[in-house]
């Protein structure tokens, strides 16, 4: 029984700390722009910045040549 004195105030203590974490997500804007993200995926025009593919390339080698 001693058990239960323990464990219910810890669950609130829990509760508490995600609800304060979701809450600062909000006020963060975290759940500002939840449509555009999933949408530029499906508006990709398939065109290609040669120059950010070349720097992405670089980094992926490690600046070693092929």
């Amino acid at each position: 029984m001693s058990v239960i004195l323990i464990l219910i105030p810890l669950s609130l203590v829990v509760a508490a700390l995600f609800l304060g974490a979701f809450i600062w997500a909000v006020r963060g804007g975290q759940y500002e722009d939840t449509c555009t993200p999933s949408m530029r995926v499906l508006a990709d025009d398939g065109t290609v910045d040669v120059k950010a593919a070349k720097a992405v390339d670089f980094e992926n080698n490690n600046g070693r040549s092929r």
